[in-house]
């Protein structure tokens, strides 16, 4: 089993930034490729930005390219949102989610664990 923890969500004005994060336990062998999707009130989840164990393969949803940046500090066990010129319609439940196989996928049905999600507001 591995287990997901996200932090860093919070409050943050229209331009701003936050940095959210994912820290992974347990079978962290496991999470060769991490997600992050977020979930607005009444809308779908969404992918948001995925990357590969190494690093070397990273995904962004059209509408955060150039803003968002994914990362990741295996030795940690950790990966990294980093969220910048942030709008309102970025305001969701930020959820990061692992699966155990090496291909980098955008749909929430190829990841097999999932974190509980932290909050994002932005405001105008």
């Amino acid at each position: 089993q591995v287990q997901l923890v996200e932090s860093g969500g919070g409050l943050v004005q229209a331009g701003g930034s936050l940095r959210v994060s994912c820290a992974a336990s347990g079978r962290t062998r496991s999470t060769y490729t991490v997600g992050w999707f977020r979930q607005a009130p009444g809308k779908e989840r969404e992918f948001v930005a995925a990357i590969s164990r190494s690093g070397g393969n990273i995904y962004y949803a059209d509408s955060v390219k150039g803003r968002f940046t994914i990362s990741r500090d295996n030795a940690k066990n950790t990966v990294y949102l980093q969220m910048n010129s942030l709008k309102p319609e970025d305001t969701a439940v930020y959820y990061c989610a692992a699966r155990g196989g090496p291909s980098v996928v955008t749909g929430p049905t190829g990841y097999d664990y999932w974190g509980q999600g932290t909050q994002v507001t932005v405001s105008s």
